[in-house]
């Protein structure tokens, strides 16, 4: 073998192995059978007849949650017996045409088995106005129809998106919500 080829191999193999390990590792091992229950953490929309807007993260699907999170927005007008989540999913793009997913749903699901906190929360007076502005932002998003992992848009795009349209929100989304950068690089 030759000597330049050898060295190559040297350089490239412990790389190689690390690429393996990680596309292979994961915490969750079975998505399809992944926790999707609720956390506990939002107040019950059957006892709690005030808004609440809440704002949470998870760590991502797979490896990449050593890295990164996904967050999403759920809400719940004064008197509702119920939360809409909003949020976007990669997979939902090839699915439906659309990464946005705006539905009635649990507020504080486990994402995929991850268990979710809360980053920021919001309830009683004023909230309404919160939600309707949320739910304004949400519905103009400019990159429903696309989605990449890095540099984005993702769902921290979005997340991030709807803290700049709505700052009365007074969102700040940690380091590892990559992808929230990405809406003012492509503004």
């Amino acid at each position: 073998m030759a000597p330049t080829l050898k060295k190559n191999l040297k350089l490239l193999l412990p790389l190689l192995i690390l690429i393996i390990v990680l596309a292979n590792c994961s915490s969750h091992n079975d998505w399809h059978n992944a926790s999707r229950a609720s956390a506990g953490l939002a107040p019950d929309p059957a006892t709690t007849t005030e808004a609440v807007l809440q704002v949470y993260a998870a760590p991502a699907w797979s490896w990449r949650g050593w890295f990164a999170i996904h967050t999403w927005l759920a809400a719940k007008p004064s008197g509702a017996d119920h939360y809409r989540v909003y949020e976007v999913i990669g997979w939902r793009l090839r699915r439906t045409g659309s990464a946005l997913r705006i539905a009635q749903d649990l507020p504080d699901r486990y994402w995929y088995g991850k268990k979710p906190r809360l980053l920021k929360e919001h309830h009683g007076a004023g909230v309404d106005q919160l939600i309707a502005a949320v739910d304004r932002a949400a519905r103009d998003y400019p990159w429903a129809q696309e989605y990449a992992a890095f540099p984005g848009p993702n769902s921290n795009t979005f997340t991030a998106w709807i803290g700049r349209q709505v700052p009365e929100l007074q969102l700040e989304l940690p380091f590892s919500a990559i992808g929230s950068g990405y809406a003012e690089r492509a503004e």
